[in-house]
């Protein structure tokens, strides 16, 4: 197998479960060193062991400023560079506009938003110093398209594109930034999301149902999507959003 991100740093985010997981996985079989982040301090401990010395595991909470700043102290404390920020933490933020607690909705904008914002700032100086860096949001077609009492989570996402192709503007050529949109995916975070609707299975099935490919997406379908967009056969792209979606958003 070609290794695609030979000598390469990267920081994960959301990498102690479903896409973000699946993504530190492929990145390392790859052959880059990864920082991964995430809050459950198990799992996260549990997939550094998994993956060996080529991962570390920084546990903590995205919201906040500081932590993001000391993932990117640990790329280059650990692996001496940083070279590729993939960004998938996410929370879903349920409830209607009017139902919707202040809090919660400032939780999802924080997590899916402004983490975004954060390690970007603190990361954009360590990757301006190689040649050939890359940004990649985790965004998803609720960026297009709306879903009952998803609120926070739609604003959140359309907002991520927004600062994805502000980046790609203001840091080119040096740095692409790019984001993928996922329709369906069979993760944790989709079957919380079904709790939004009168009957969670029966929503996920019709999720499925809805794709022209008439599946759910897989973990690995995004990880490979995010293995193209950070690696050298991407390397004409920046400011772009791609949909991945089993053809959703054509139905």
């Amino acid at each position: 197998m070609i290794k695609k991100l030979e000598n390469k740093v990267a920081i994960i985010t959301g990498a102690t479960s479903g896409m973000g997981k699946a993504i530190a996985i492929t990145f390392v079989a790859h052959g880059a060193k990864v920082i991964l982040s995430g809050r459950d301090e198990i799992r996260g401990n549990a997939l550094s062991d998994e993956l060996g010395k080529q991962a570390v595991f920084l546990g903590g909470d995205i919201r906040h400023p500081s932590y993001n700043e000391q993932l990117v102290t640990a790329a280059i404390k650990h692996f001496g560079k940083l070279d590729i920020l993939s960004m998938n933490a996410g929370i879903l933020g349920i409830g209607s506009v009017t139902d919707l607690p202040d809090e919660l909705w400032k939780n999802t904008i924080d997590t899916n938003l402004s983490s975004i914002f954060y390690l970007s700032k603190y990361a954009i100086p360590e990757l301006q110093k190689n040649k050939r860096s890359t940004i990649l949001i985790n965004a998803s077609i609720a960026a297009y398209k709306s879903f009952p009492n998803h609120p926070a989570y739609c604003a959140s996402k359309a907002g991520s594109l927004a600062l994805m192709r502000q980046m790609a503007v203001e840091y080119a050529p040096q740095i692409r930034v790019n984001a993928m949109c996922p329709g369906p995916v069979d993760t944790p975070l989709l079957r919380n999301s079904a709790q939004a609707f009168n009957d969670p299975e029966k929503a996920v099935e019709n999720a499925a149902n809805q794709t022209l490919l008439k599946r759910l997406g897989e973990s690995n379908d995004i990880a490979n999507l995010a293995l193209f967009l950070v690696s050298e056969d991407a390397s004409w792209i920046t400011g772009s959003a791609m949909t991945i979606d089993g053809g959703i958003l054509n139905t």
